[in-house]
């Protein structure tokens, strides 16, 4: 018999429907989240601006002077972005050997030049904006590296980041607009490949291929993500392995794309010797061999991670004996190989171990970043700088912020409100306070060159360059803003004490004996100015300057031939070198060579238009070939520049007098003496204008004021000969007794 089904009364299920596109829960929490980042973003740039206010009211320093103030190209404006595009990095500056490719940077200055003119505020300005951006792609990157899951600790390592005081260099000083803009678009590539790994839009990578090569236009220190780019995206974000594929291929294209145009734009100019000699003066390590070289740059390795956890002291300059050499027996030495030895052991045992694991990520970001300027693959331009630390501080930050995530937070917790944690804030507020103000107290060193130098000569009085740097500021941009003459020797007396000093730690410091030879040349004690510039010159035949100043004590020792040779020397070696081209006109002048005094004078007035003396003098020039009409054109510049200058009316009205103008000679005449009413050439000029249009009487008046002035009667001989065309012969022939008693003496003598 069958059995009967048990029968059991059926539960009611409530339908399934679709959740409602209204649900007032989905609203509320999108854009929650997505306001919670854009705040984060904004409370970042807030904290960047609040720590960099202060450089706004800085100057010029350092290097600002090459890649701005000074560049002959920066400052022609945004008309020189196509030749900045296709030269050598310091050439609108200088010719050196082994140049750089860097046009990004440049080219943001020129445009900043068009519009504010030479405005330090304004390259701080950006500075700050472009630093703001770094931060909040920086906190972008880490919170898609965590899949949105980590925002808090993304957010934590931005605003170490942030307020972190090693990279005050970096954004205090203008000329590190190139590592800023290297970073910024670096990690905004990183932002578009992570986007193209999650949705697969090629547009996400093209983008993020062109902002690479962007990158690399800024600074070459982006070719360590060669290494970085495929850990992430084979890795950490390894959701599609073509994309990754796709990643890495753009990266390679970007950078051999880079390469290329670096070698032939180099190439093209003569500026790609790698093999040009590192100055000792600036990097020690080029004369160190063996182990004491080894051991040196892993000191030098240790200082920057120390400096990760201990940012002081800060210095902009690390030049000969700021780093004494190591060897085997400094125990700094072993302090940081055996750091960097755990380190290296940490990052390969945990990357086995967990192919996503962050702690690992840290320390090949750092050790990858670092590499490129331990001097151990090449020589650096410096044995250490901070501004170098700037890419490889990233992963210190971002281990710090994990630290607070594993020993501070200790929560599962993805929500952000974690930041509000009293744990949290007991630790972060305190650390950002700290760094926040250092941060903001280093600003204010970087005020000015003497104010940066002497701070840093303190924490580190055995520096070679610093001394040199304090001299120099004070021969130079001190001593040019100082009215008061006695103060201006004391100041002379001051900077060589310096230079003298920077000598005692290093006699054969090039830079030291130029600076000195300038200052002897200055205080017309030539002797010993020709002893400090042939010093230069036989440590370093090929500098510039040396031999434009070795030039201009011959110029003004009456050396005129020997000046040539020097300063024909230095145009060579920099063809932007507007002050030898003066002395070259010059000299050129003294010997009478004016077609070539003429030449030099316009290769001066290219590099600045509005130098009177350069205009006035080859109006001269001109003059002497009797071109009066140039002569005329190049005193009517004078006038432009300056409307009230004296010598350039007085010559204006001598080439009328010569064209036999005479009503416009006396014209110019007058107004010179109005402008200055002792000016006795000019009375003697328009005496003579006077008599040679005939108005007698005039010329007779004019010589009796120029007397009045000045007693000597060469002018006399005019007075007889007004009388004598007068018709009055007595007193003609008193005057002519006086004229003969005068050359009469003047021969005697």
């Amino acid at each position: 018999m069958a059995k009967k089904p048990n029968k059991r009364p059926i539960q009611q299920v409530a339908p399934v429907r679709p959740a409602a596109t209204n649900d007032p829960v989905k609203k509320v929490q999108l854009p929650k989240q997505m306001l919670s980042v854009t705040n984060l973003c904004i409370a970042l740039c807030v904290v960047c601006f609040a720590l960099y206010f202060n450089t706004l009211w800085n100057g010029y320093i350092l290097d600002d002077i090459m890649v701005l103030k000074d560049n002959t190209m920066v400052t022609q404006g945004t008309k020189a972005i196509p030749e900045l595009l296709s030269t050598p990095h310091m050439r609108g500056y200088l010719i050196i050997p082994n140049d750089l490719y860097r046009p990004l940077s440049l080219v943001m200055f020129a445009i900043e030049y068009q519009f504010f003119g030479l405005n330090p505020m304004v390259g701080h300005f950006f500075n700050i904006v472009v630093f703001a951006g770094c931060v909040v792609l920086l906190f972008l990157f880490l919170n898609k590296f965590f899949k949105g899951e980590k925002t808090a600790i993304a957010f934590i390592a931005a605003l170490i980041f942030a307020v972190h005081p090693i990279h005050t260099e970096v954004v205090a000083n203008i000329k590190s607009r190139d590592e800023l803009l290297c970073y910024f678009f670096a990690f905004m590539a990183l932002n578009f490949f992570m986007n193209y790994m999650k949705n697969g839009k090629m547009l996400q990578l093209i983008m993020g291929v062109i902002v690479l090569f962007l990158s690399y236009i800024s600074k070459e220190t982006v070719i360590s993500f060669l290494a970085i780019i495929p850990l992430i995206f084979f890795f950490y974000n390894n959701e599609n392995r073509q994309r990754a594929i796709f990643i890495t291929a753009g990266t390679v294209v970007s950078t051999a794309i880079f390469l290329f145009i670096r070698n032939s734009v180099l190439n093209t100019y003569n500026a790609n010797q790698p093999g040009a000699p590192v100055e000792f003066i600036d990097n020690a390590l080029a004369k160190a061999h063996g182990i004491e070289r080894i051991a040196t740059e892993v000191k030098v390795l240790g200082i920057y991670l120390f400096k990760m956890f201990i940012p002081y002291p800060l210095l902009c300059n690390y030049s000969f004996n700021a780093i004494p050499k190591s060897d085997l027996s400094d125990i700094w030495f072993w302090l940081s190989l055996v750091a960097y030895g755990a380190l290296i052991y940490l990052a390969i045992t945990r990357f086995i171990k967990d192919k996503k694991d962050p702690w690992a990520f840290c320390i090949i970001f750092f050790l990858a970043t670092i590499f490129l300027f331990s001097n151990i693959p090449f020589l650096m331009g410096a044995e250490l700088a901070e501004r170098f630390a700037f890419f490889a501080s990233t992963s210190v930050c971002l281990a710090a912020a994990l630290a607070f995530e594993k020993w501070i937070i200790k929560s599962e917790s993805n929500d952000i409100l974690i930041l509000k944690n009293s744990k949290v804030l007991m630790v972060l507020v305190p650390l950002c306070l700290l760094f926040g103000g250092m941060t903001m107290a280093r600003n204010t060193d970087w005020k000015d060159e003497l104010t940066l130098y002497m701070s840093d000569v303190k924490k580190s009085p055995n520096d070679c360059r610093l001394y040199h740097y304090i001299g120099t500021a004070l021969a130079e941009n001190v001593y040019a803003t100082e009215p008061d003459s006695n103060k201006r020797r004391e100041l002379d007396v001051q900077s060589m004490d310096y230079l003298r000093h920077s000598l005692s730690i290093y006699n054969d410091f090039t830079e030291a004996h130029v600076e000195l030879g300038r200052i002897y040349d200055r205080k017309h004690m030539y002797d010993s100015a020709i002893v400090h510039d042939k010093k230069a010159l036989e440590l370093n035949p090929t500098h510039p300057t040396a031999n434009n100043n070795l030039g201009s004590v011959f110029l003004s020792t009456g050396r005129y031939a020997e000046a040539i040779v020097y300063l024909n020397r230095s145009v060579m070696l920099n063809p932007n070198f507007k002050y030898a081209y003066l002395n070259l006109a010059r000299s050129h002048m003294q010997l009478k060579h004016y077609d070539s005094a003429i030449y030099n004078f316009r290769m001066m007035l290219r590099f600045d238009p509005k130098y009177i003396d350069a205009e006035q003098e080859m109006g001269s020039a001109f003059y002497m070939l009797c071109n009066f009409d140039s002569a005329a054109y190049h005193y009517k510049q004078v006038l432009t520049i300056n409307p009230n200058d004296p010598n350039a009316v007085n010559n204006l009205g001598a080439i009328y007098l010569n064209a036999r103008k005479f009503p416009e000679a006396i014209e110019y005449f007058k107004k010179t003496i109005a402008a200055n009413p002792n000016f006795v050439n000019a009375y003697s000029n328009l005496s003579h204008a006077y008599f040679l249009s005939g108005q007698y009487q005039l010329a007779i008046e004019t010589i009796m004021k120029e007397l009045t002035i000045d007693k000597n009667p060469r002018d006399v001989p005019y007075i007889a000969l007004c009388y004598q065309k007068l018709g009055n012969m007595a007193e003609a022939k008193k005057y002519e007794a006086i004229a003969k008693q005068y050359y009469s003496n003047f021969r005697l003598e």
